[in-house]
């Protein structure tokens, strides 16, 4: 079963320094039907102004990853980690305990990013974070795994859930498959470009809820460059 949420279907709110478009539950925008995928809580796809951000906000026990598609944003938290991450690159915080931490655009211009929250399979842990550069070039037509809850994805940031987040860049006309275990719950969305799943298509920015497929044959109707998660 494949599942189309168009973009123009997704809650949200504009608040002037951030646009906000929500895949699922969260803030003051509520759907019974839209509460999670599995173990994948959120999917926020914000806007944020130059020189704006979120202030210090606490956070536990879940992971949140943020996959910048435009612009960069710096990190800061009560542990002291300071950081920049710029466009294709992802970073990872594991909540755990506890932590505060805000996030700021910089940039002299709009910061683009996806923000994902996947429910913890251990809680209570000491808080961390961590950044990688995930070049696009290394994706292209394949997916690469981004942030990880398995030890073979070596490469990847670490993730405290069972999941992973995977990302590809694909030509039009190209496909790329995946294969996927019983029980997963598996959501797309592509960043930018036209894209068919198993053959029904799908806009830049809308998503794909999969469930009790075996594989997906993902074909680019237009450059595409996708974001992935695999959950349980």
């Amino acid at each position: 079963m494949i599942e189309r949420r168009s973009f123009e279907s997704l809650g949200g709110e504009n608040h002037g320094w951030l646009d906000a478009k929500h895949h699922f539950s969260f803030a003051n925008y509520h759907d019974p039907k839209r509460m999670n995928w599995g173990k994948l809580r959120v999917w926020n796809d914000d806007t944020i102004a130059p020189n704006s951000g979120f202030p210090a906000h606490p956070h536990s026990d879940m992971e949140i990853i943020t996959y910048i598609r435009e612009g960069a944003i710096t990190h800061e938290d009560s542990m002291g980690n300071r950081g920049r991450t710029e466009a294709g690159d992802v970073q990872v915080m594991s909540a755990g305990s506890g932590i505060y931490h805000s996030e700021a655009n910089l940039e002299p211009e709009a910061t683009r990013l996806f923000q994902i929250w996947i429910v913890p399979n251990q809680r209570g842990k000491a808080p961390s974070w961590g950044s990688k550069p995930f070049p696009r070039g290394d994706r292209a037509g394949r997916f690469v795994v981004l942030a990880s809850g398995f030890a073979d994805d070596a490469d990847a940031l670490p993730l405290r859930a069972d999941a992973r987040v995977l990302g590809a860049a694909i030509k039009a006309g190209e496909e790329i498959t995946y294969a996927i275990d019983p029980g997963r719950h598996v959501y797309v969305v592509s960043a930018a470009g036209k894209i068919e799943i198993n053959g029904v298509a799908f806009n830049p920015r809308d998503g794909a809820a999969v469930t009790d497929e075996s594989e997906l044959r993902i074909k680019a109707a237009s450059d595409a460059e996708i974001v992935m998660v695999d959950a349980a």
